[in-house]
């Protein structure tokens, strides 16, 4: 019997969410992580959470942290990414237990390595960091933290102490059913740098950055 060719063989469903792929031991200068590896099947991109210790499901000491190129791995003093994952890993090690979302495709609260460099370029020109991305036609903040969440509800994390300064990422936790029960500071020193940048995200984008109070030699 011929098969029907205007008929197409059925297509799996496609996946969503997020999908463990890998847990492995990483030794760090920080101390000892499990890094935990995920497929984000919605945006197609790979994830990691680094998880110290052993976790509870409440209260957990997490940090959710974007993927800064040029901060993270370049130690940019442009802005003050660096300095918090390596506070917010030392934080994690120091309580004995906690874990560091580490999220890919937040490049630039979202708009890519690119476009974030052609912001800076803006930005060296005198507008502001919200200034810059407008310029540019492109959202101020662009993150999602959809991800995030699915990858704490799968280490079975339903609470966080959160490390941010950010009350937009608590709060976008919670509308993806993960509580907060704490907010922890985590203020990393400025720069002549970083000190604009800085101050534009305290009063144009609501972070609570109160150590900037004592930085008028900065000016």
């Amino acid at each position: 019997m011929k098969e029907n060719p205007d008929v197409s063989p059925t297509k799996p469903p496609r996946r969503t969410g997020v999908e463990r792929v890998v847990s492995v031991l990483l030794p760090t200068l920080y101390g000892p992580f499990q890094a935990v590896g995920y497929l984000d099947h919605d945006r197609g991109v790979e994830q990691v959470a680094l998880v110290h210790g052993h976790i509870d499901s409440d209260q957990v000491l997490v940090r959710l942290h974007s993927e800064c190129l040029t901060g993270d791995a370049f130690s940019s003093q442009h802005c003050e990414c660096g300095g918090q994952l390596a506070a917010a890993l030392r934080a994690v090690v120091a309580e004995g237990s906690g874990v560091v979302v580490y999220l890919r495709g937040h490049e630039g609260r979202g708009i890519g390595l690119l476009a974030k460099l052609r912001a800076m370029a803006l930005q060296a020109e005198g507008l502001d960091t919200v200034e810059a991305n407008v310029a540019l036609g492109l959202p101020v903040d662009a993150r999602d933290y959809a991800v995030a969440a699915g990858i704490l509800r799968d280490l079975s994390v339903q609470s966080v102490r959160l490390m941010s300064n950010n009350p937009a990422k608590g709060e976008a936790l919670v509308r993806h059913g993960i509580q907060i029960a704490e907010m922890v500071p985590l203020l990393v020193p400025p720069c002549e740098h970083s000190i604009t940048y800085l101050r534009t995200k305290r009063e144009r984008m609501g972070h609570h950055l109160p150590h900037l109070d004592a930085t008028a030699h900065l000016s």
